[in-house]
Order: C-alpha cells, then sequence, then structure tokens
C-alpha cells in the first residue's frame, strides 16, 4: 500500500508507473455481514443503531471483470446510503447481490457473506 501512496503523492509518476504497481491482496473495509441482516428486526429504525453492524474487515481485492476498474480510495465518509444499509433499511442489499450474482459466472462473485459499503 505504501508504494501506491508513495506514487500518488510523487509529482513525477506517470501512467505507466501506476500500471506498474503491485496490488494487494487484501484491503480494510467497513463492512456489513449477510449473518446479521436480522439483528434488528422488531426494532423501530429510530433504534437501529449503525455501530452494531458496523464492521472493520481486511477483505480480497475483487478481479476485475470487463469494463471494471479498481479505484484507490484515500477517504471516505458516512451519508445516508451508508447507514441505510448499515440497519438493513428499506431492503437488505444482500438480496440485491444474490439476484444480480445469478445472472452469470461473472457476477456470481458479487453474492458474498459480506458487503463493502459505500456509493
Amino acid at each position: 500500500m505504501k508504494d501506491i501512496l508513495d506514487a500518488i503523492q510523487s509529482q513525477s509518476a506517470t501512467a505507466a508507473d501506476f500500471a506498474a504497481l503491485p496490488l494487494p491482496d487484501s484491503y480494510r473495509a467497513i463492512t456489513v455481514h449477510k449473518d446479521e441482516t436480522e439483528m434488528f428486526d422488531g426494532l423501530a429504525s429510530r433504534d437501529k443503531d449503525p455501530r452494531k453492524s458496523l464492521h472493520l474487515d481486511q477483505v480480497p481485492v475483487p478481479e476485475l471483470g470487463p469494463g471494471e476498474a479498481l479505484v484507490a480510495v484515500m477517504a471516505s465518509s458516512v451519508n445516508y446510503n451508508s447507514v441505510w444499509t448499515s440497519i438493513f433499511e428499506p431492503l437488505s442489499t444482500f438480496g440485491f447481490l444474490e439476484r444480480y450474482g445469478r445472472l452469470s459466472e461473472l457476477t456470481k462473485r458479487h453474492d458474498l457473506p459480506y458487503h463493502v459499503i459505500g456509493s
């Protein structure tokens, strides 16, 4: 990860320099877990605490498919989509990801036991 940061901060790094950088095997991400989608059942939205469902995990860097790109995110923040995802409202993202995963061999890799939040 340090090599990527050094290249970003370099005044002289070229596109070829970035293309030659090795990708890490994994990265830290804030995730929600599929096996916790019912943790807030029976609670009013205002009583659901996002801190209980958000996890800091080390997750594998995904393989790229056609038309996809990896983006180095240097900073992020919480917005309403993050909160809704974390309390599994109005619908859990896992339902969408399961359906999407059934479309093809390529999309199957999105049906995971965790979801990296962000939009």
